[in-house]
């Protein structure tokens, strides 16, 4: 029977040689995360169970990197519980202030995810993990509790859609102008409980970190999973930051999709999404005149170097407009620091924008940025649900670092390529 990239990997982890879409299966996991959102919920969950110990110290990652630092005392509770669990379990993999960033982007770059893993996480945007190719997903607390007891979960094995890929990106587009095109194109349920894999000449040309917010952003399509092929650039990835070796696991051939989408990256445009669902797209060249108060350039979808490097290549020498607050979150604390040694932190400042310490904040509605009423923000974020970044009456339009900085100079939401470079 021939299986898709995403089904490989579950039939390997379940010790069988095939499985089928709609199948359930049994499945041992390489990973099992939370956050202080999540993760003290599980924890009371796993006390239930009466087990004294994780089934793996070196396979549990707990990132506190929602509401941290503690932005209230409810959060310094949550956090408390985190820690206290992490030193009785004797966890290896606790990253909290000084150590910490964006879990999706701190597990990666401390070589906690490989090629060929099974991971879930206590966390929608799980499904990061995906650009280098492991199947990785969202899962709730409780699951996350018996995958810490058990080091197991159960799957129902997603069928798949096909993303083929050819071409290149445009200057100034980026990942994140894909992933919001495709779900514009086949709406906030269109990929649900699927397996969205990406194949075709155009993989090549995408970064890491391109590929990174692709699959951070399949959630916001419904899908169970996104994924990208093992190739040079996840390789090159992956010997960097992990010393495991890779499983690399390819599709079949004629492995069954239960559609194909052919896209021409050469004709993505700039693509803002508007409130207040993800899927509701617009290129740059349809926006119109749209006033805002607020841009956000972080988060696990565009907190990564690339994003704050071209985010300053737009400020720098330049001054945000005094009526927009401009806020740039690093999503860890190695990312923060390599923005500090290329003078990116220091562009940011002289611009008028302020650099926070890596954390989840504003995206979530949590701190560190929230809309009032009536207040609109241009963000780097994954979410524009009602409400999501503050107040009811509030707005929020996602859009790419580049789009998000050239907005941050005018007031209005604007296109990087009128932007003349310095």
């Amino acid at each position: 029977m021939s299986m898709t990239m995403s089904q490989k990997i579950l039939a390997a982890h379940a010790n069988l040689d095939e499985v089928r879409s709609g199948q359930l299966i049994m499945a041992d996991l390489d990973l099992v995360l939370g956050n202080d959102i999540t993760a003290p919920v599980a924890i009371k969950e796993f006390v239930k169970f009466g087990v004294d110990k994780v089934f793996d110290t070196k396979k549990v990652a707990l990132v506190p990197d929602h509401f941290t630092p503690n932005k209230d005392i409810k959060a310094a509770q949550q956090c408390k519980m985190m820690r206290e669990f992490a030193t009785d379990k004797e966890i290896e993999n606790y990253f909290e202030i000084g150590q910490m960033g964006i879990e999706h982007a701190l597990l990666p770059e401390q070589g906690l995810v490989d090629a060929g893993d099974l991971i879930i996480g206590a966390d929608s945007h799980t499904c990061t993990y995906g650009a280098l190719g492991a199947f990785s997903t969202g899962v709730g607390s409780t699951d996350m509790a018996a995958g810490m007891a058990s080091g197991k979960a159960w799957f129902k094995v997603p069928s798949a859609l096909r993303f083929n890929l050819t071409g290149k990106l445009s200057p100034w587009v980026s990942g994140k102008d894909l992933i919001l095109h495709i779900i514009g194109m086949i709406g906030v349920d269109g990929a649900l409980y699927k397996s969205m894999e990406f194949t075709g000449p155009g993989v090549s040309s995408l970064s890491i970190d391109d590929r990174f917010t692709v699959c951070n952003m399949a959630i916001e399509a419904g899908a169970k999973n996104g994924i990208f092929p093992v190739d040079d650039v996840a390789l090159a990835y992956l010997a960097e930051h992990c010393k495991r070796k890779p499983v690399i696991f390819e599709a079949d051939h004629d492995a069954s999709y239960d559609e194909t989408y052919e896209i021409d990256l050469s004709k993505i445009r700039p693509t803002v999404s508007f409130p207040h669902l993800p899927d509701n797209t617009r290129t740059i060249d349809e926006v119109g005149e749209v006033k805002i108060d607020q841009v956000v350039i972080g988060s696990c979808t565009n907190g990564r170097i690339s994003d704050l490097r071209v985010a300053a290549k737009i400020l720098k020498g330049r001054k945000v407009d005094p009526r927009v607050r401009t806020i740039v979150f690093p999503a860890t604390q190695e990312i923060y620091l390599q923005a500090m040694d290329e003078g990116l932190l220091k562009i940011f400042v002289q611009s008028g924008a302020v650099v926070s310490t890596p954390t989840c904040g504003p995206c979530l509605g949590g701190h560190m940025g929230i809309l009032a009423e009536g207040e609109r923000a241009v963000a780097t974020t994954n979410r524009n649900f009602v409400g999501r970044m503050g107040h009811v009456g509030s707005e929020v339009y996602l859009a790419s670092p580049a789009v998000a900085a050239a907005s941050a100079l005018t007031g209005f939401i604007s296109n990087p390529e009128t932007i003349e470079e310095k």
